[in-house]
């Protein structure tokens, strides 16, 4: 695809503080609004899919706003459920903090989509595809360099397909390989949701008309006061998060050294007792000086009474 070139309006460098910012896709508050517009949404899917766009049945927005299902969830998770014109869903969800069990939670949200919806008599044959998108800023799969990845049903030796109905795609940004001639959709939308400055949007939008849309719809979004305010509040409660967990997890590992090195003497003063009772039982009196003075040969004696 021929690049698209920005009005130069778009292209010149600004060097108001205001007029610099934008909203990065990152942030889950940015992606569902970006997702709000029609056009956007649709090249996106696409993208995914690996569909043209012009000829992609229409889409509508559901709610939502994931329930805090437990007490521990403080921060909330804010996803695009869409509906498609034949009935399928799709679950759009930007993570951008490593989540523990967070295939779990795919599994069960992704069950909650599907089984929501049957209501109280309706037969089984009424139920649609159900697809739920991760594109997460942390590596789920630390083993490879795959970026994007899809997982089906099927069968271990075979590969069958028991099932098209339940699909997951994982989008692991950080895997992001260098930058080639020619790309597909889904990675241009990729390298877009990873920027960071304002220039790089400018880039990214020259590829695509779709994205482009995206980077006009980010300027909108990052221009409106009231917009901009929640977006730098959702900023503020991931950065909080972030310093909680990362204060709990050193607060835990300073008190888990600290029991196991009590816990460790605990168990060599043990084990010393335990080998001074067999040396008197033997009658080993010289051992017993000797091992109370010497390591190495104390060493010894504890793995010739295998301790």
């Amino acid at each position: 695809m021929s690049k698209r070139r920005l009005p130069k309006s778009h292209q010149k460098q600004h060097t108001a503080p205001d007029e610099n910012f934008i909203m990065l896709p990152t942030v889950d508050f940015c992606f569902k609004e970006l997702m709000k517009n029609e056009k956007v949404r649709k090249g996106f899917i696409a993208a995914l899919l690996n569909e043209n766009p012009e000829i992609l049945e229409e889409t509508e927005l559901l709610s939502g706003e994931l329930p805090r299902e437990y007490e521990d969830e403080k921060l909330g998770i804010l996803d695009v459920l869409v509906r498609f014109r034949n009935g399928k869903r799709m679950n759009l969800e930007m993570q951008v903090l490593t989540f523990d069990y967070w295939q779990e939670r795919v599994l069960f949200y992704l069950g909650k989509v599907f089984t929501g919806q049957l209501k109280k008599g309706e037969p089984y044959s009424i139920l649609q595809k159900c697809v739920h998108v991760s594109i997460l800023d942390f590596q789920q799969f630390p083993e490879d360099h795959t970026c994007f990845r899809s997982f089906h049903l099927r069968e271990d030796v075979s590969g069958q397909l028991y099932s098209d109905k339940l699909e997951i795609i994982v989008m692991e940004l950080p895997k992001l390989p260098p930058k080639a001639r020619t790309e597909k959709e889904v990675i241009k939308w990729m390298r877009f949701f990873n920027c960071k400055r304002k220039e790089d949007f400018i880039k990214m939008a020259e590829t695509d008309t779709y994205i482009e849309e995206a980077y006009r719809e980010l300027e909108r979004l990052s221009a409106d006061e009231s917009h901009r305010l929640e977006y730098e509040a959702r900023e503020k409660a991931l950065r909080d998060y972030i310093t909680l967990m990362e204060s709990a997890n050193s607060r835990g590992m300073a008190k888990g050294m600290e029991k196991g090195m009590e816990k460790g003497m605990a168990e060599g003063e043990e084990r010393v007792n335990r080998l001074n009772r067999l040396l008197l039982a033997s009658q080993r009196y010289d051992d017993l000086e000797k091992s109370a003075h010497d390591t190495e040969y104390q060493k010894q004696l504890f793995e010739e009474f295998h301790l």
